[in-house]
């Protein structure tokens, strides 16, 4: 199980980049806009860079949802290979059989 500390600080993290996903679309159309002058472009940069750090979608990482496990994570199940493997084992993955001889 991993830190509970870091499972609410990247649970944090996807609340801000939902909260300033909008806004920071909005800012990056302006700043990538050729037809608008320079100063207003490099305007909307300067707010840009004033959001919040974690909320840019990068600063996101995938954990496991069962177990908070942030590294072996499958993308299509949202679980590490750890969980995976018991919850196969289990009979809890629907098309999952774990081979055991």
């Amino acid at each position: 199980m991993a830190k509970k500390s870091a499972i609410e600080k990247n649970k944090k993290r996807e609340r801000l980049v939902k909260k300033y996903a909008a806004k920071r679309e909005a800012l990056k159309a302006i700043s990538k806009d050729t037809s608008l002058s320079l100063e207003e472009r490099f305007a909307a940069r300067l707010k840009l860079a004033e959001l919040p750090r974690n909320s840019a979608p990068s600063r996101v990482h995938n954990r496991c949802s069962v177990t908070g496990r942030p590294h072996a994570y499958y993308r299509k199940l949202g679980v590490s290979r750890i969980a995976l493997r018991e919850l196969g084992s289990q009979g809890l993955i629907p098309g999952l059989v774990k081979s055991s001889w």
